[in-house]
């Protein structure tokens, strides 16, 4: 009757092991969804492909800073607001500039709107942009299908944290540092516990050695 208990308490000890194991790479995945469903949630809700976008570049300043984090929100082109170089009271808007010229960064450009158009001919709007810091309005003219939206807030130098991590070449190896460091984590809790759950079972069986010597003591005294 005392080995089946102590069975079943062995086995219940590694179910809760196993348990924790689950739960935890359940919390994980659950954390990583969260954070992509979010984002997914602000493109929905801002109507745009880049609901967030970080500032690369000192090209906005002072108004708009390297590394800050912006939020943009897509509206129809022919409510993009236009400014002047001097006034600087134009939309700042978010565009891809891929393929406009030669060294066009991967990431959207963050520039203010000087002036605007519209062509009766292709039934678009046209835009030319600049930079607040820059002496110049950007080489290329840029039509509405490029544009991802107008910014309407953001954090101050949040953004310096992955531009660090990317501009180092970090980024990747963080991410799988962090990845093994998580497994690694799971398994060792997961020995830990095996090794307690051992060591409890151990002394279990001693215990029950001791007291079946000293039932068999007491029974050669009473004979």
């Amino acid at each position: 009757m005392i080995k089946r208990i102590k069975k079943k308490s062995k086995d219940q000890k590694q179910s809760i092991s196993k348990r924790k194991i689950i739960i935890s790479i359940a919390i994980i995945f659950i954390v990583f969804v969260s954070v992509f469903s979010l984002y997914f949630l602000l493109q929905f809700l801002f109507n745009t492909q880049y609901p967030v976008v970080i500032v690369i570049s000192n090209s906005m300043e002072p108004s708009i800073n390297k590394g800050d984090l912006l939020f943009v929100k897509g509206i129809y082109p022919e409510d993009i607001r236009e400014g002047t170089i001097e006034n600087k009271e134009g939309d700042v808007i978010v565009f891809d500039a891929r393929g406009l010229w030669d060294d066009a960064p991967e990431e959207p450009i963050v520039h203010r709107v000087v002036s605007k158009w519209y062509n009766e001919t292709t039934q678009s709007w046209y835009f030319y942009t600049k930079g607040d810091a820059n002496f110049h309005i950007d080489m290329a003219i840029i039509q509405e299908d490029r544009i991802y939206g107008v910014v309407f807030g953001g954090i101050p130098y949040i953004g310096w944290i992955k531009i660090t991590l990317i501009d180092s070449g970090l980024y990747p190896f963080l991410i799988i540092f962090l990845t093994a460091l998580i497994v690694i984590s799971m398994i060792r809790d997961g020995i830990k516990e095996e090794d307690r759950n051992e060591e409890e079972n151990n002394n279990l069986n001693y215990s029950i050695i001791n007291d079946d010597e000293k039932l068999v003591k007491s029974e050669s005294k009473e004979s």
